[in-house]
């Protein structure tokens, strides 16, 4: 941790490139073949990043380089346990001046470790996370130390009234928000509980709206702990971006085409999405 010039050539590298593929033949952890050693020394890894990141906030010294770095750590660790990444689209946030709102599908907890090294080189960004994890156990102190704006997920109305308001403060600072609409976690994209808190923030901002969409199921959803699920290297790591697009009257057009974006690179991933038809 704390390797700042590493960082800095990702981040030059990616700014110059504005795309990433995992090179060929990259180091890969050796396993023998069994799932269940990639599985162990993949969450083993992920709680000794979480750590390292607790004593660099405990130092005062986890800044954004740092966050950076930790986020290409992590980028490394699922490309050493078989994951194959590919982000397009990453020309959109360099052209869009100024903060913006990304909306995107919400798949597994590999995003959010991940895209912060995507996004960072371009934008400083905000999460909107779960209240509840502030509170956890492990990762509750980093979500404290990042730029991030807590919902409760029980009170739609005032997770929209704190999202709106504290998400509006943010933008006109210059930070740009990335929100996941939906409810849960799902590697099933489902347009009806995919909400419009995006279009609606990026409106009331006057900001554009960046379309994201995800494909992370590469780390599954645990059976009894979401968070500690199977690692499946045979599932690529997909993460795109659309064009920057401001919002007009109620936003259903912006959304909509949001909605259209991420299902179709899904079905271009082979996921299958719910067929849903959009209702405002």
């Amino acid at each position: 941790m704390g390797n700042t010039p590493a960082y800095h050539e990702f981040r030059d590298r990616l700014r110059r490139d504005l795309v990433y593929e995992t090179p060929p033949g990259p180091a890969r952890w050796r396993f023998g073949g069994l799932g269940v050693l990639r599985f162990a020394c993949f969450h083993l890894r992920v709680l000794a990043g979480y750590s390292a990141t607790r004593t660099l906030i405990r130092q005062g010294r986890f800044d954004l380089d740092a966050y950076g770095q930790r986020a290409v750590a992590n980028l490394r660790m699922a490309e050493g346990a078989g994951g194959h990444v590919k982000v397009t689209g990453l020309e959109h946030l360099a052209a869009a001046e100024g903060p913006v709102v990304i909306v995107g599908n919400h798949m597994s907890s590999l995003e959010t470790i991940v895209l912060p090294c995507f996004l960072l080189p371009f934008k400083d960004v905000a999460f909107v996370v779960k209240e509840s994890l502030t509170r956890h156990a492990v990762f509750g102190p980093i979500m404290r130390a990042v730029k991030m704006i807590p919902v409760s997920r029980q009170n739609p109305r005032d997770d929209l009234k704190r999202v709106l308001t504290s998400g509006a403060e943010m933008l006109k600072a210059g930070t740009t928000v990335v929100i996941f609409p939906q409810a849960t976690r799902a590697t099933v994209f489902d347009p009806s509980q995919f909400n419009t808190l995006g279009v609606k923030l990026a409106a009331r901002a006057g900001v554009p709206v960046v379309p994201m969409a995800l494909r992370t199921d590469f780390w599954a959803n645990g059976r009894w702990f979401k968070d500690v699920g199977p690692i499946c290297p045979e599932r690529p790591i997909r993460v795109a971006f659309d064009a920057a697009r401001r919002v007009a009257g109620t936003g259903r057009e912006e959304h909509e085409a949001i909605v259209t974006f991420i299902t179709q690179r899904l079905h271009e991933w082979g996921l299958s999405t719910k067929d849903v038809p959009y209702d405002a």
